[in-house]
């Protein structure tokens, strides 16, 4: 988000050099940078013992492909535990293992997805609204279903290649 008006005290921005950012959005009210706004967001690739991962549809994010759970960071909340949150309200498993896989601007740019990878035990799925349907898919076949060079295909590639035991 670009602010047009200061956030703080409503004061129309201007702009001012600051050290090496260079120019910047600032409120002379306040005196102070007001900084672009995003959103924070985990994505994880949700992964088992029998080398399968779980791969979700979405209508309202893609009707062609499969996707990987994900959700929005609440404030207060660290990404480890919006991750365990997400899969546990989308899915209804338990995560096991959980690893910081790295981070990815998405699409639109106003908004960083913290990728994971979660291991958890191959069970039935509890399914929330937002859900369509959910399935376990063998490594072999999981990268075909996903919108190839997406960030939730780089997050399974990376995370078949960390469980298989090769780089990710």
């Amino acid at each position: 988000m670009r602010y047009t008006y200061c956030p703080h005290c409503g004061e129309k921005l201007g702009e001012r050099k600051l050290g090496d950012e260079g120019p910047v959005p600032w409120c002379g009210r306040c005196d102070r940078p007001v900084w672009e706004a995003f959103t924070t967001a985990v994505i994880a690739a949700v992964v088992n013992e029998d080398n399968e991962a779980v791969l979700l549809r979405q209508g309202y994010i893609s009707a062609d492909t499969y996707v990987c759970v994900s959700g929005i960071m609440k404030p207060g909340e660290s990404a480890e535990d919006a991750m365990i949150r997400e899969i546990g309200e989308e899915l209804g498993l338990a995560v096991k293992e959980l690893r910081y896989m790295g981070s990815w601007p998405h699409k639109n740019g106003d908004m960083l997805m913290l990728g994971f990878c979660a291991v958890a035990e191959k069970g039935e799925f509890t399914l929330s609204r937002e859900v369509d349907a959910a399935k376990w898919v063998p490594f072999d076949g999981a990268l075909s279903l996903i919108r190839e060079g997406s960030i939730a295909w780089q997050l399974v590639r990376a995370s078949i290649a960390l469980r298989r035991g090769e780089r990710p």
